[in-house]
């Protein structure tokens, strides 16, 4: 497991863990008078979608119309999969190859 996610909320933190699927923890530390709830769980592309993160649900859009791109669509599609490709090495996953 690896921290995927901090949230400053408890309720909002409780429900992205009840999106993940896999191991997870959630696990709260106090900064003084703030307290910040981190959410940890298999880093996957699945989960990471669930919790709404890293544009995947735009790049899902994107890959949907592929056919019809303009370019401004290529520039998006260029800018979220460099994204990408930093979370993979970060989190040691691959990219699928459908998405490049």
């Amino acid at each position: 497991m690896k921290l995927l996610n901090t949230y400053d909320d408890r309720d909002e933190a409780e429900e992205a863990a009840e999106k993940l699927t896999g191991e997870k923890r959630l696990a709260s530390e106090r900064d003084a008078t703030v307290v910040i709830y981190n959410l940890f769980g298999i880093p996957s592309w699945g989960n990471f979608h669930r919790l709404g993160m890293y544009n995947l649900s735009e790049l899902k859009g994107l890959l949907e119309r592929r056919a019809n791109w303009q370019s401004a669509d290529l520039a998006r599609h260029a800018e979220i999969i460099a994204t990408l490709n930093t979370v993979a090495k970060n989190y040691a996953i691959e990219p699928p190859a459908h998405w490049l």
